[in-house]
This record gives structure tokens, sequence and C-alpha cells, in this order.
């Protein structure tokens, strides 16, 4: 699966997540700089991306992402495995 394809389906999930479907993600991005981003929808919104990829994302990965960029290349590796 291609970068532009994670971020287009990442995208989806975090305007449903956020409940804003004007958010548009970009890889600097943090839980800084969205309102709506609490520790109970962060863990709803991996939950998605779990789903939504088919795959699992083990703890160590999750505290290694400081922005969506590493969350789409973390996805990037993970899909391209599959």
């Amino acid at each position: 699966m291609d970068t532009q394809e994670i971020k287009t389906r990442l995208e989806a999930i975090f305007q449903k997540t956020f409940e804003d479907q004007t958010l548009q993600i970009h890889e600097a991005m943090t839980a800084n700089d969205v309102e709506k981003w609490t520790s109970l929808t962060h863990l709803v919104m991996i939950d998605a991306v779990e789903q939504e990829f088919k795959t699992k994302l083990l703890l160590k990965e999750i505290l290694k992402l400081k922005n969506v960029g590493d969350l789409i290349h973390l996805l990037v590796i993970k899909t391209s495995a599959s």
C-alpha cells in the first residue's frame, strides 16, 4: 500500500474519530493540533486504524510515534509486510 492511499484512509479515520469532516492530516500533525484529541479519542483512533488496516500496533510502536507522519510510515511498513 502506498503512502497516499494510507494517508487518505487515515484522514477518514481522523475525521470520524475527532468528529470533524474538514480535518486534513499532515505529517507534522500531533495531538496538540487537534482540539478533540484526548487520551480516550487516541485509543479509539488507534483501534480504528488497526481495524481499517487489518494490523496490530504494538505498544512499543505506538509509544515511538511523534506525529502523524510517523504513523503513516509505520503503516507503510506494516502493510507492505503483509
